[in-house]
């Protein structure tokens, strides 16, 4: 991932730094708005809080390592040439451990409250069937994670590709991700992410870990359908690495 033509690019400790900032900010603010401030906002808050943290941390940390925050993002970029598959198992290995660091944290603010219990609030996990916020079976929740995933990166890639308007990715982004979290809070909760998945699914109980495979393995298939076909579908030779583009 160089930055310039004859510049090397950041070392791989700020690429770890960068990320697991990114994704820690992430899982904290979105899914801390649902947990700690949920009633008080609604869907909508909720959502715009997931949007707003892929907004500041992508202008904060972007233009060091991408600012993907989120192994589908990491595994649709390396699909899409943006980044070297050799890169991939640094940035997914840090966006995990900060997700779930992040959701440690958040677990340890939530019960500062009495009578906070992170398996009966659900913690802000995500679910299909009776663990859906309003029921929805599990292939409506496979279906949608996958489409809004690969929705989600199509947005990444193009908005990052050299033709696109300069300094203005993360905005796109961060509306995009906004969008998705209005579309599909009532379905899944909004996973789009494992990252974010796992980092509060290990502290919500037995049945939430129990269906974290569909939201590992629903955002990374639509994460690698539109890293592959972005190329065909709307690429054109000039290819920018995310960090690259973030910095325009």
């Amino acid at each position: 991932m160089s930055h310039h033509a004859n510049v090397a690019g950041p070392s791989t400790a700020k690429i770890i730094a960068a990320e697991f900032l990114g994704t820690f900010v992430l899982v904290f603010g979105g899914c801390g708005t649902a947990v700690l401030a949920g009633k008080e906002v609604g869907f909508a808050g909720v959502a715009a809080a997931f949007g707003l943290t892929v907004v500041v941390m992508a202008y904060a940390v972007g233009h060091i390592s991408g600012g993907h925050f989120n192994p589908a993002v990491t595994l649709g970029a390396a699909a899409g040439g943006r980044i070297a598959w050799k890169d991939t198992p640094v940035y997914i290995g840090t966006q995990v451990v900060a997700g779930i660091v992040a959701g440690a944290v958040l677990l340890v603010v939530a019960s500062g409250t009495d009578g906070f219990d992170a398996v009966k609030s659900g913690f802000a996990s995500n679910g299909y069937d009776d663990r859906s916020p309003l029921g929805y079976s599990l292939a409506a929740c496979l279906l949608v994670e996958v489409l809004l995933t690969a929705i989600f990166l199509w947005v990444i890639l193009g908005a990052t590709d050299s033709r696109a308007p300069k300094g203005f990715a993360p905005l796109a982004i961060g509306l995009s991700l906004t969008l998705i979290h209005l579309i599909s809070i009532p379905v899944t909760n909004t996973s789009v992410n494992p990252a974010r998945s796992i980092g509060v699914g290990l502290f919500a109980g037995g049945d939430a870990i129990g269906q974290l495979w569909l939201f590992i393995l629903a955002p990374v298939i639509g994460g690698l359908i539109a890293g592959f076909s972005y190329a065909v579908l709307l690429g054109s030779d000039e290819t920018v690495p995310l960090a690259d583009a973030m910095e325009a």
